[in-house]
């Protein structure tokens, strides 16, 4: 239910290149900053966000979404599922047009409320591994 394969290709494919990955920083071991890779050589543009505001792969880094001072597509989250519905709610603020949680992100009032505002969004799953099943490589 909070992954239909619809929306997940509509996110991957058609709705837009700009991700804002939030808890994306220069650790290397974090899950984010390998999923942030893949994102990169599909063509995406990876914009970290993260309290520290550090920049990323190259691109600079936001300390919020709100900070952000360019439109967002699609926020993929990287943070803990009792922090994760107020990233969701940020990302309706400023005009997101998906979310995305991470494998073992849920938030299922969340999920209501951002589909309510008339954004997709995907919870539970991997953006990099759905790429790949997507025929991706």
């Amino acid at each position: 239910m909070y992954a239909e394969p619809g929306t997940i290709k509509k996110i991957l494919q058609e709705t837009g290149d700009t991700w804002a990955v939030v808890g994306l920083s220069n650790n290397k071991q974090r899950a984010a900053y390998g999923v942030a890779e893949v994102l990169r050589r599909y063509g995406k543009r990876v914009v970290p966000v993260h309290p520290k505001g550090e920049a990323v792969g190259g691109e600079q880094g936001y300390a919020s979404l709100a900070d952000v001072p360019f439109p967002v597509d699609v926020v993929d989250v990287f943070v803990r599922s009792e922090l994760a519905g107020a990233v969701a709610d940020e990302a309706v603020a400023v005009g997101a047009k998906a979310v995305w949680f991470q494998l073992g992100v849920v938030d299922e009032e969340a999920y209501e409320r951002t589909r309510a505002a008339g954004l997709d969004m995907v919870m539970d799953r991997c953006p990099a591994i759905e790429l790949k099943s997507l025929g991706y490589r």
